[in-house]
């Protein structure tokens, strides 16, 4: 996914959005937003203080904060997929509460072309798709969020953007965007409660994240130790509380 700078009506208006390389190509008056910052050459590379914080870490606690709050504002038996929409809407709205979703970035979350999941929101009352949603064409869709206290607290755009790409790739943890919506949103939910070693939360509070029984996280527990995302994980009865380790990959592989 690329981030792009788009104008539109001669100017009037300026709209950054996530795109894939192909829709950035294929855009009218728009610029790719390059990763790189500029530096002075003579500047020796910066190097993590001890006792700074991690990389990722501000993005990691910004999506566990919102996955917690729309775990108690959406209905218990919202889908993982409606979830998964809701927690990129919430990331990416503006300060009043719009939120415009492209297509190449649809397409790469599968939902290119899936009302459902849009329907399940505003059935729950939690936005309201706008008339102008369907972008001209490409697929891209356009909202407005009825959940004004999704927006706070409110740091900046580019911080939420950060948060809502990294919920896209949540290292340490990830998985094939082709896996079933319930096994990415459990991987996403156990990455923002995963140190840099392991993670650990509390079981009852982990099984309303992901909107599933004990032992269908259990289950997907196990599943995730097949596919070789997890090295290992317990419950702690007495605890009540899951605990989980990573699997750390060998040097040779990407």
């Amino acid at each position: 996914m690329l981030l792009v700078l788009m104008r539109e009506h001669g100017g009037r208006i300026w709209r950054l959005a996530d795109m894939c390389a192909a829709c950035a190509g294929a855009a009218p008056h728009a610029a790719v937003v390059p990763d790189t910052v500029t530096a002075c050459t003579s500047s020796p590379p910066r190097t993590r203080r001890r006792g700074s914080r991690p990389h990722g870490h501000d993005e990691r606690r910004r999506v566990r904060e919102t996955l917690t709050h729309l775990s108690t504002v959406l209905p218990r038996f919202s889908s993982p997929i409606a979830r998964l929409l809701a927690l990129q809407c919430a990331l990416r709205a503006d300060g009043h509460g719009q939120v415009h979703l492209p297509g190449g970035l649809l397409r790469g979350m599968r939902l290119g072309g899936h009302a459902m999941p849009w329907q399940e929101l505003e059935h729950a009352d939690w936005l309201r798709c706008l008339p102008t949603s369907m972008n001209k064409g490409r697929g891209g869709m356009e909202a407005q969020l009825l959940d004004a206290a999704a927006l706070a607290p409110a740091p900046g755009r580019t911080n939420r953007a950060r948060a809502a790409h990294w919920a896209l790739h949540p290292a340490p943890l990830a998985v094939a965007r082709a896996a079933p919506p319930a096994i990415r949103l459990t991987v996403l939910v156990l990455a923002a409660h995963t140190g840099p070693d392991a993670g650990r939360a509390d079981a009852d509070h982990l099984t309303h994240l992901c909107g599933l029984s004990q032992t269908q996280l259990e289950d997907l527990f196990d599943r995730l130790i097949h596919a070789n995302v997890l090295e290992a994980w317990d419950c702690d009865g007495d605890a009540g509380e899951f605990r989980w380790r990573p699997r750390q990959k060998l040097p040779h592989e990407p």
